[in-house]
């Protein structure tokens, strides 16, 4: 039977009264406000794609961007490609973490989740932060699409900014969680763009609704409505055995997007032959989980916890084949 785990949280040291008053005021508002308030916080503000190898300042010994790139016409259709500053540190080409925003499929940018470069530059991966096309202007398929040119992106040109092609990790949160797990599900969209699913290492879905069928919100039914064969859009679909392994974590507290979605992929893998492994972290809702990779919030470490022995895993041995046809 599919492994589901559900982490609660440890005593840690008491926490300081503005942090208190901070994180009250963010369950009040939700992820447009934490993005509000990373960005109060942000020591620089810069366009994306003005300069690549650019220097960041914070993070555990310094970021840098090492290409941004757009990869089609529309202006959603942007990358970067953030290292460590220090090129002495790396020990080898390094192993890539592509992570995918949420937003419902018609909101969000990847400049503004730099705060997971942050967190996982330091442990030693390069990070590709990706966008896609959005509602109005596009609907499904357009998001698997351009997730696909952006990996595309990364198997022609990542290994020239000293990152390993043949070790990518695919991660996403919500809407962008939907989005990574269908590109290692549904081998389709990358075998368009003459890449295997099944060279992904590894695939991470945060709080990613995975079957939702028959559409009940604005944002599905906006985003996926048109599709011909609307069953065909679910992740829950696909499930198969022999693709990247898959890791999904969600909040028990989701009220988004329940944590049935995680719970339910994780069954129905294990049962197609693909033992997968759904985490549930005790009292986290929909916006808190990707808060948690963010400070001050990561020091609630569940989160990181989860995520960080499974990359490491799936991107420790050696590659056995290229990501590409």
């Amino acid at each position: 039977m599919a492994d589901i785990r559900t982490l609660t949280r440890t005593a840690g040291k008491p926490r300081r009264r503005w942090l208190l008053w901070t994180l009250a005021l963010l369950a009040t508002l939700g992820l447009g406000g934490f993005l509000l308030y990373r960005q109060a916080l942000a020591t620089e503000a810069v366009a994306l794609l003005d300069t690549a190898d650019r220097v960041l300042r914070g993070g555990d010994g310094g970021l840098r961007v090492a290409a941004a790139a757009r990869y089609g016409s529309d202006p959603a259709q942007k990358l970067e490609l953030i290292l460590p500053a220090d090129t002495a540190a790396r020990k080898g080409p390094l192993p890539i973490v592509v992570f995918i925003h949420g937003g419902g499929w018609r909101s969000g940018d990847p400049h503004d989740y730099r705060f997971i470069a942050r967190a996982l530059v330091p442990q030693g991966y390069a990070v590709v932060l990706a966008g896609y096309r959005l509602h109005p202007k596009a609907h499904y398929p357009a998001m698997l699409e351009d997730g696909a040119a952006a990996l595309r992106w990364v198997a022609d040109h990542a290994a020239a900014h000293g990152a390993d092609p043949r070790r990518v990790v695919l991660m996403g949160h919500s809407a962008g969680a939907y989005n990574a797990v269908m590109l290692g599900l549904d081998q389709r969209w990358l075998a368009a763009r003459g890449l295997s699913a099944n060279a992904l290492r590894g695939v991470i879905g945060l709080a990613g609704p995975y079957d939702f069928y028959p559409f009940d919100t604005a944002a599905t039914k906006l985003s996926f409505g048109k599709a011909p064969d609307p069953e065909q859009t679910q992740p829950v679909v696909h499930a198969r055995a022999g693709g990247p392994p898959l890791l999904l974590v969600h909040g028990t507290a989701d009220t988004r997007v329940r944590p049935r979605n995680s719970v339910g992929l994780a069954r129905t893998m294990t049962r197609a032959g693909a033992p997968t492994r759904a985490v549930l972290l005790d009292g986290v809702t929909h916006e808190g989980l990707i808060m948690m990779f963010a400070r001050p919030f990561s020091r609630d470490p569940r989160a990181l916890d989860a995520v960080l022995p499974f990359i490491a895993k799936v991107t420790a041995s050696p590659p056995v084949k290229p990501n590409g046809g």
